[in-house]
């Protein structure tokens, strides 16, 4: 019966999310288990390179860490604000979420070969929270129940709380400014005089994604929960 509900409740997970969220953490498990390393994961340009060890930008948005809070706090991130751009935002245009991926990491990539970091997927989660939270500037956001901002400041306040633990800032940085880069592209340069759609999604992966009919029973996540997790008293504002 337990197994019967998990199976549906993960199968209601959109498949972008569900895809991502679940290689993250079958990733997780195969280091846990030693079936193999970060060695064998991390960014490596020499490596990806010299020794075309290409896999290696993908599976180094796939480690955040051995299992420990860390782990769990990009997570819930990862996977509730995905979850929440792509049943928002990106509802019915899984072609254009899969694009926005693809641009996100080839950029951040690009990046990465200028700062010292060996994984990028935390900086992929903040990407993803940036865009959410510009494209839902109303929403007001309970962090821990001690502060009270609304959800272009998330991002920030994510920043902040990494400097408070003493990590570093440039993983935040890296992920606001291809958040913000994407964000710009898609949502603000096409509405300014003479401004137009730089960012256009393959055909190719339109025949892939997109169907023309939507499951009718599909339970999405209302977008308007900010965050949809219960940080310190929970309690949703304005409700």
């Amino acid at each position: 019966m337990a197994y019967q509900t998990f199976r549906q409740e993960y199968l209601q997970v959109p498949p972008v999310t569900r895809a991502y969220t679940t290689a993250c953490v079958l990733t997780t498990a195969a280091v846990q288990l030693e079936l193999i390393t970060p060695f064998q994961l991390y960014f490596n340009p020499e490596l990806i390179f010299k020794h075309f060890q290409i896999w290696r930008l993908i599976t180094n948005y796939l480690f955040f860490g051995p299992v420990g809070f860390n782990f769990l706090f990009n997570m819930i991130f990862l996977y509730r604000y995905c979850r929440m751009l792509e049943e928002g935002s990106f509802r019915g245009r899984t072609a254009d979420f899969v694009f926005m991926f693809l641009f996100g990491g080839l950029l951040m990539t690009l990046f990465g070969l200028f700062v010292n970091l060996v994984f990028l997927g935390q900086a992929f989660t903040i990407m993803l929270v940036y865009v959410w939270s510009r494209r839902n500037p109303y929403v007001r956001m309970n962090f821990f129940g001690l502060l009270i901002f609304q959800a272009p400041f998330l991002p920030w306040v994510l920043m902040g709380f990494s400097l408070l633990l003493g990590n570093s800032i440039i993983v935040d940085l890296l992920g606001i400014a291809v958040g913000h880069i994407y964000f710009f592209l898609e949502d603000v340069f096409p509405n300014q005089p003479g401004g137009g759609r730089l960012l256009r999604t393959p055909s190719v992966l339109k025949a892939m994604f997109d169907t023309p009919e939507e499951d009718p029973n599909y339970n999405p996540l209302p977008e308007e929960r900010p965050g949809g997790f219960a940080w310190g008293e929970g309690q949703r504002l304005g409700g």
